[in-house]
């Protein structure tokens, strides 16, 4: 999927989970999902680094 395609699915499927919803359900909906989209960043760059030392180490290393 190109970017505008991402952008265009999550907008449907955004407005699919409102319909019907109160105000207070979708704050509620909104911070877990913010929460979530944290939590998932917070891993991926936890793993990042973990990768990058790895290798690094791996390098270092080598280079003894």
């Amino acid at each position: 999927m190109n970017p505008c395609e991402i952008v265009t699915l999550v907008s449907a499927i955004s407005c699919a989970i409102a319909k019907n919803r109160s105000i207070q359900e979708l704050n509620i909906l909104s911070a877990i999902f913010t929460q979530i989209g944290d939590s998932l960043t917070t891993i991926a760059v936890t793993r990042n680094t973990s990768n990058n030392s790895t290798t690094t180490n791996n390098q270092s290393n080598t280079n003894c």
